[in-house]
C-alpha cells in the first residue's frame, strides 16, 4: 500500500476530548460508502450515514464539516487499502500491475459511484477540488515515485538530479496512467483487462525509455 498517512479530517482546531476511534472512523467511512451507492449524491445525508454506522450525527460532524469531505475521505480510503505498486521485477510488470489493480478498484460500485459523485462536485466547489488534490490525487502519487526509484535503481531509467523537472515527470506520468484508466473504465466504460493493460504499458514504458535516451544522450 502507499506509504502515505491515512486521510485527514476536520477535528475542530484546539478541540479536547475522547480520542478517535480507528473503528469507528473506518465504520462511518464504509457506512458512507453503502449509503451513497444505494441513494445516490442528492439524498445522501449526514443523518442517515450516522444512523448506518451506530454513531451520533454530531460525532460526523466533529470529524467532517459536511458530506462532501466525508465522501472524498471514505474514497480516498478504499485507495488506500487496495491500491499499492506490485514489486515484479521490472517496470513494465510494475506498471501492468498498478494498472490492473487501479481498473479493478475503479470497477466497484463504491468507488465509481463516490468518485465520479464527489469530481462532479468539486467542478463548482474549489475548496472540495482542493481536498481531492491532497486526499487523494497527491497520496497515490507516491506509487510513481516509488515505481521510478525502483527503476532508477535497477538501471532501466536514469537519474534526475534537476529535482524541478523530476518533479513535473512525475506529475506527467500519473496523468497519463490516471487519466487514461479513468477514462477507459468510467467514460469508455470499456473494460481494462490483461490484454489492454499490456499494450498501454508497452506505450508508457516505450516512451518513457526514449525520453530517458533522450535525456542522457548529449547530442539529443
Amino acid at each position: 500500500m502507499t506509504s502515505a498517512p491515512p486521510p485527514t479530517h476536520r477535528t475542530g482546531g484546539g478541540r479536547t476530548g475522547r480520542p478517535r476511534s480507528a473503528d469507528a472512523d473506518r465504520a462511518i467511512l464504509a457506512a458512507t460508502r453503502e449509503a451513497l451507492v444505494e441513494l445516490g449524491w442528492s439524498k445522501l445525508t449526514m443523518g442517515d450515514v450516522a444512523a448506518r454506522a451506530g454513531v451520533a450525527k454530531t460525532t460526523l460532524y466533529r470529524r467532517w464539516a459536511g458530506k462532501s469531505e466525508l465522501v472524498v475521505d471514505a474514497v480516498a480510503a478504499l485507495f488506500d487499502e487496495h491500491l499499492e505498486l506490485p514489486d515484479r521485477g521490472s517496470l513494465g510488470a510494475d506498471v501492468e500491475g498498478v494498472v490492473l489493480q487501479f481498473a479493478a478498484l475503479l470497477e466497484r460500485p463504491e468507488t465509481k459511484t463516490a468518485l465520479m459523485a464527489v469530481v462532479a462536485e468539486s467542478t463548482r466547489d474549489d475548496a472540495l477540488r482542493d481536498r481531492i488534490r491532497s486526499a487523494i490525487v497527491d497520496r497515490q502519487k507516491t506509487l510513481v515515485l516509488v515505481g521510478r526509484e525502483r527503476a532508477q535503481a535497477r538501471g532501466e531509467l536514469p537519474a534526475e538530479p534537476d529535482a524541478s523537472a523530476a518533479a513535473r515527470n512525475a506529475d506527467l506520468i500519473f496523468d497519463v496512467i490516471a487519466g487514461a484508466v479513468v477514462h477507459r473504465t468510467l467514460v469508455s466504460a470499456e473494460p481494462v483487462d490483461a490484454e489492454w493493460a499490456r499494450g498501454f504499458t508497452a506505450l508508457l514504458v516505450g516512451g518513457l525509455t526514449a525520453a530517458a535516451a533522450g535525456y542522457t544522450d548529449p547530442a539529443a
